[in-house]
């Protein structure tokens, strides 16, 4: 248990894709990285590679999102040579489209199921299977989340649980409402851990600070964080210190940040595809809206080269 991270990186649409968790890995060596949900569909018919690219990144996190056990153990099996430790199943994603396809948070209607599908994807899994989820669903009561973490503890391998401490409704919220309405409930979590100390339990909901995190370290194993983290990615940086290590400065990342760019562009990518993760990291100093905009226009452009990056540097008056 000690040896896990503390600090894990909230799987997000759109905004955890392999670039963005190369950037953040040079914020913070120790966090714990998630993709994006992927849906088992996409790994086993689509652009497999593109999706399962890792660029050999430790402490990374594949979560899948799917309800069938055959293609979730599909996926998996598919997903083993790509360098993931951990394989995350989601069941707290409330969207239409993924309760369309009875994936996402409407799973928690069907524990056994979840039981089922954990089991098969551990079974083509050489690394642990993980599970993600809410306190309950619409009209469940959020205590029926002890009952549920014990059958899963019963009748599957998964031994770590993820728990947003909100419940979800499936109808009548939409997910951005889904994160904010309903109230959360620390307390409960705390009281998840206290009742199974042998599992491993990861809060999730709301935190957003340094403070914010040693808190919830004294009653669980770890936290995880989103899009306060995305919105100001100096703050992965910062939490470094969960784990006692020195908070690198600015500079010492910009610098990283810049050797990396230039290696991509040799590599023939586009800068825009890292620099898009960047937009935030001077929120409150003077020159961050030019910096912004050189990003959000001139970084777009697919000659754009290392001079875009300096330029858009030099607007906050730092030069590399």
């Amino acid at each position: 248990m000690n040896s896990y991270p503390k600090l894990s990186i909230a799987p997000m649409l759109d905004w955890t894709t392999p670039e963005c968790r190369r950037l953040h890995r040079l914020f913070n060596p120790d966090a714990l990285l998630y993709t994006e949900m992927i849906a088992t569909g996409a790994i086993i018919y689509g652009e497999r590679d593109r999706y399962l690219k890792n660029y050999s990144l430790d402490k990374t996190v594949l979560q899948l999102g799917g309800g069938n056990p055959d293609e979730l153990a599909r996926a998996v099996n598919l997903a083993q040579n790509h360098g993931f430790t951990e394989i995350n199943l989601n069941a707290g994603c409330p969207s239409d489209r993924v309760q369309h396809n009875e994936i996402g948070a409407i799973l928690m209607k069907n524990p056994k199921k979840i039981c089922t599908c954990l089991t098969a994807m551990q079974r083509e899994s050489s690394v642990p299977i993980t599970l993600k989820h809410r306190l309950g669903v619409d009209e469940q009561n959020e205590r029926q989340v002890i009952d549920f973490i014990d059958e899963i503890l019963q009748s599957s391998p998964c031994r770590t649980f993820i728990i947003h401490a909100r419940k979800a409704w499936l109808n009548g919220l939409n997910p951005k409402e889904n994160r904010e309405i309903p109230p959360l409930n620390y307390d409960l979590v705390y009281e998840v851990k206290e009742r199974f100390p042998a599992a491993r339990v990861i809060i999730n909901g709301g935190i957003n600070t340094m403070s914010d995190s040693q808190k919830h370290l004294q009653y669980t194993d770890g936290v995880m964080i989103g899009r306060a983290c995305y919105q100001n990615p100096y703050l992965i940086a910062e939490l470094a210190e969960l784990e006692n290590k020195k908070c690198p400065s600015k500079l010492e990342i910009l610098q990283k940040i810049t050797a990396l760019l230039m290696q991509i562009l040799e590599d023939g990518e586009l800068i825009a595809s890292y620099t898009r993760h960047l937009l935030n990291l001077f929120d409150g100093i003077a020159g961050a809206k030019k910096y912004r905009r050189i990003l959000s226009e001139e970084a777009r452009d697919k000659k754009a080269d290392i001079a875009i990056w300096k330029k858009a540097l030099a607007a906050v008056n730092i030069n590399m």
